[in-house]
């Protein structure tokens, strides 16, 4: 028998959640006489609708009837992702989270690290590529992370994209957010051309860190960090293949999962 009641997931945001990033999405209401149809749905469903899909790896068209539109859902997703909306709330919660864990809200060490990923057949032209390590068809994700392991920027290309380019690119949006970053951790795929690129445009200096036994699991120094991260990123399963079009909206993707981990992080009561 059909019922209008369901069990609320783990996408729904409490009203403690909300207060923390809700103002980034509300857009004010323009003055004067109101245009179009009244809002039928609040920016808060929006968000909990992308959540939803971001967290359970679904459709867009597959969301549940209690959501808004997917239409309009992507469609907001779509412009929170390249406006940096996602990008801003992911941001604040990073620094509410080192506030709380008694650190400056600048880091002044940071980790970097390259994911590739499996692009589905929505994936395509030049944001598609062969990455010949990993064996892989799809997209390659450039993040960097605090020593706490917060994201604080990502940059998702083509598969193909050496590490040195794409760890300059993501180290050049991740320098102007924080600033006094003196010391970078990468591995050994990082090689001098990454190096010398940072220590010019940036002051950065990097420390490489080797794998020394091959065949062998050990905890790599440093480098476990951003490998968590990644780790956290996926239990989001939007995440683990790239489905969408354009990299930007991916990048979105991994700033969402990102704050709506420190959502729950940030609102939890630790146990006595």
């Amino acid at each position: 028998m059909a019922t209008t009641d369901w069990r609320p997931s783990s996408s729904e945001l409490t009203d403690e959640m909300w207060a923390l990033i809700g103002d980034l999405f509300e857009v004010p209401e323009r003055a004067g006489p109101r245009i179009g149809r009244p809002r039928k749905w609040t920016y808060r469903q929006v968000v909990e609708a992308i959540l939803y899909v971001l967290v359970t790896g679904c459709q867009w068209r597959q969301l549940p009837e209690r959501y808004p539109h997917w239409n309009t859902v992507h469609r907001y997703h779509v412009g929170w992702s390249k406006d940096g909306t996602w990008e801003a709330a992911c941001a604040r919660l990073v620094a509410l989270e080192r506030q709380r864990q008694g650190r400056d809200v600048d880091p002044t060490a940071a980790v970097v690290d390259a994911r590739t990923v499996k692009g589905a057949s929505t994936v395509c032209g030049l944001t598609r590529g062969y990455d010949a390590g990993k064996k892989t068809v799809g997209r390659k994700l450039f993040g960097v992370v605090d020593t706490l392991g917060l994201l604080l920027a990502v940059v998702v290309v083509a598969a193909n994209v050496s590490d040195n380019l794409g760890g300059a690119v993501v180290i050049d949006a991740a320098a102007p957010k924080a600033t006094r970053i003196k010391k970078l951790f990468a591995d050994a795929g990082f090689k001098n051309k990454f190096i010398n690129h940072i220590r010019v445009a940036h002051g950065i200096e990097t420390e490489t860190i080797e794998v020394k036994n091959l065949h062998t699991f050990e905890v790599q120094p440093r480098r476990w960090v951003v490998e968590r991260t990644f780790a956290w990123l996926t239990n989001s399963r939007r995440l683990r293949i790239d489905y969408e079009r354009d990299p930007q909206v991916t990048e979105g993707f991994i700033y969402a999962a990102h704050t709506h981990m420190l959502l729950k992080r940030l609102t939890t009561t630790p146990n006595p």
